[in-house]
């Protein structure tokens, strides 16, 4: 994770029975899902709706997971997200997993996200109550 990140969102989710792969642990795709989960209510809490009817919306262009030690059922999730400084039409983002109650991290992520114009399919400019997080 980059040093200059700076903590935005942190987040709790249950881990439910059918996140769980063959080895009885969370499956390695279902920490995207929490992860995407993350990034959706930080995005809604700040009053940016992530829809196809809105003219610009945010996309991952690309992301990735480090896993340390599995999950299991039943448990709660603790995700921290953090963001580095924004560009013009981008920012990236880096998530920290626990499981409530420990501080082990059980996997970090990364994922960086563009804006897009959904009409045209080209980057748009980062909106400004995002942006203001760093000024």
């Amino acid at each position: 994770m980059n040093e200059q990140a700076k903590l935005i969102y942190t987040t709790r989710m249950a881990v439910r029975w059918g996140d769980m792969d063959a080895y009885s642990h969370v499956n390695n795709t279902v920490y995207f899902r929490y992860f995407e989960q993350t990034r959706v209510e930080w995005l809604e809490q700040m009053g940016c709706r992530v829809s196809p009817e809105e003219p610009i919306g945010p996309v991952i262009i690309n992301a990735a997971c480090t896993f340390f030690a599995p999950v299991n059922y039943p448990a709660t999730v603790v995700i921290k997200m953090y963001a580095g400084e924004p560009g013009r039409s981008s920012v990236m983002t880096w998530y920290e997993l626990f499981v409530e109650g420990e501080d082990r991290v059980y996997c970090e992520g990364s994922a960086k996200t563009v804006w897009m114009d959904t009409r045209t399919g080209r980057s748009a400019p980062i909106p400004d109550v995002v942006r203001a997080l760093f000024d």
